[in-house]
């Protein structure tokens, strides 16, 4: 089973990330999502890092850490905690690295990876997710199609994070029936013919993130552009990451939510006594707490099964599905906790409601 004490590597990941959230995020955080946009420079500052995609082999350029999904999701916890709309930002690059690394064929490693081994933020991007009220990620309607020895890509997507900047996109797209097994990924450069995208969406929560939607209109692209070349790509995987990414990411929302609830019941007095010793109050944050510490283990044992290599899919699926829940219930209680308060923009607890929210809809957003 695994260690509930982190290692001294994992610790010393979890106190660069904090302090990073405490300094670069947090206080940032609220005039970022009023101007629906990163701060400036925060792209380079998060990945001067060096934690994003740390896990690239020695031989491709990069640190050669050995990747973990248990490191992962105690790294993105720890950005969720400073904002989520920074901490999806942060994690982008690994959405087209790790796949690579797992799946690339010899030639693609050595033509991709060097994209996210020098000094500046690489700009290329993922896109999973499609405009549908039932998507499915398994069912996919953007469909891949060979033809004259290439593919012909057509479909929508949405939700593309940092794509307005991006050069390099890497498309997920159904080849045959449903099912993970039939869904591969192809690398598509920006100004592709047929290949449209469209200016930043409009989003309820983490306005500050770019996020656009693309249009692929019979884009042709070569064979080699397909990863994995004939072996593709394990797109059950890709997910399982993903959605350890994305728990985790809740998770550190909801924790930012109930520490702040927990100090403003502790101040805020009413009828001479401070609101946190009143039961209903007191009730309400011990079962924010509570259901914290039971996704994060749900986070922790799925990520750990990928560490050990097994499949995980159940236990990344059902602690997604859990976290999903649980930030909007907590983020909720949060604002309840403060009353009306709550539901004024200078107060943080309304943006991370906002954030919370939209967690059943950020599939593939990102990855660790």
């Amino acid at each position: 089973m695994y260690s509930f004490e982190p290692t001294e590597e994992q610790q010393s990941i979890i106190d660069t990330v904090r302090d990073f959230a405490k300094t670069e995020m947090r206080p940032k955080s609220m005039e970022a999502d009023e101007k629906s946009a990163l701060p400036d420079g925060f792209l380079q500052k998060s990945w001067d890092l060096g934690l994003a995609v740390a896990g690239i082999p020695e031989s491709y350029g990069g640190s050669g850490i050995e990747r973990s999904a248990v490191t992962g999701a105690l790294l993105a916890e720890e950005l969720g905690y400073g904002d989520v709309a920074m901490g999806i930002a942060t994690l982008v690059p690994a959405l087209v690295a790790y796949p690579v690394v797992d799946s690339g064929t010899e030639e693609q490693k050595k033509k991709y990876l060097p994209l996210f081994t020098g000094s500046s933020f690489p700009k290329a991007t993922a896109a999973i997710l499609e405009p549908t009220w039932d998507f499915d990620a398994s069912e996919l309607g953007t469909t891949a199609t060979k033809k004259d020895g290439g593919y012909v890509l057509s479909g929508k997507k949405c939700l593309v994070p940092l794509g307005t900047s991006a050069e390099l996109f890497l498309v997920y797209a159904r080849e045959g029936g449903p099912g993970y097994g039939n869904v591969q990924a192809f690398f598509v450069p920006r100004g592709a013919a047929g290949f449209t995208v469209s200016e930043k969406e409009k989003n309820m929560g983490i306005k500050a993130l770019d996020t656009v939607a693309l249009t692929l209109d019979n884009v042709k692209v070569p064979a080699d552009a397909r990863l994995g070349g004939d072996a593709g790509v394990n797109f059950e995987r890709v997910m399982s990451y993903s959605r350890i990414a994305l728990s985790a990411l809740a998770v550190g929302v909801a924790r930012a939510a109930m520490d702040h609830s927990i100090n403003y019941a502790k101040e805020r007095t009413a009828f001479g006594e401070a609101i946190g010793q009143r039961q209903a109050v007191a009730f309400m944050v011990a079962d924010m707490a509570l259901e914290i510490d039971a996704t994060r283990l749900l986070v922790c044992e799925a990520a750990w099964r990928l560490d050990k290599g097994e499949p995980g899919t159940k236990e990344t699926y059902l602690a997604k599905m859990y976290s999903d829940k649980m930030a909007l219930k907590v983020t909720d209680n949060a604002v309840q906790v403060m009353g009306g308060h709550g539901y004024i923009r200078e107060n943080p607890v309304e943006g991370w409601l906002r954030h919370a929210r939209g967690f059943t809809t950020f599939d593939g957003m990102a990855m660790v």
